[in-house]
């Protein structure tokens, strides 16, 4: 899948995504994934569907990405976005609506009952496209959080 807009393109094309790039947002930038370890990277981008954002021309050979967001995902019943994010450089353009509103239009999610994320801090952005904090759950809801396992996993290896 490849859609444009105003100078940037979204691809569903895993061969175009800078690991770089998403590496060192998610280790530096993110409060979700720092310290990730970098092997992880491929795991994670083979496990899901995955979007990248880049800008320029989608004929380039060597696209500069600008931001990426994955959904891990039976392709059926369930999926879980994660990752979502746009460089610093490159917010306020609406690149993370534009984003979000590709993943939701995506065929391959069209039949997905449930549909979950975490988030600490982009609550107005998701409540956009559907989603609700999920407090009124009627206790069907359950999860196992791990929130500093990758930290935790450097201090092993240390």
């Amino acid at each position: 899948m490849l859609v444009e807009q105003n100078g940037y393109y979204i691809s569903t094309n895993k061969e175009l995504l800078n690991r770089e790039v998403i590496y060192n947002f998610l280790d530096k930038d993110s409060y979700w994934a720092n310290e990730i370890p970098y092997e992880y990277i491929d795991r994670f981008i083979k496990g899901s569907f995955c979007f990248g954002v880049y800008k320029g021309n989608p004929e380039e050979s060597d696209p500069t990405q600008v931001g990426f967001a994955r959904v891990v995902s039976d392709g059926v019943t369930f999926a879980y976005l994660a990752d979502v994010f746009i460089l610093p450089e490159y917010r306020k353009q609406g690149l993370s609506k534009w984003l979000m509103e590709v993943i939701m239009g995506y065929e391959k999610l069209s039949t997905v009952r449930t549909f979950m994320l975490k988030t600490r801090d982009a609550h107005n952005l998701y409540r956009k496209y559907g989603f609700e904090v999920i407090d009124n759950s009627k206790n069907r809801f359950m999860a196992i959080l791990k929130d500093n396992l990758y930290r935790n996993l450097k201090k092993i290896k240390e």
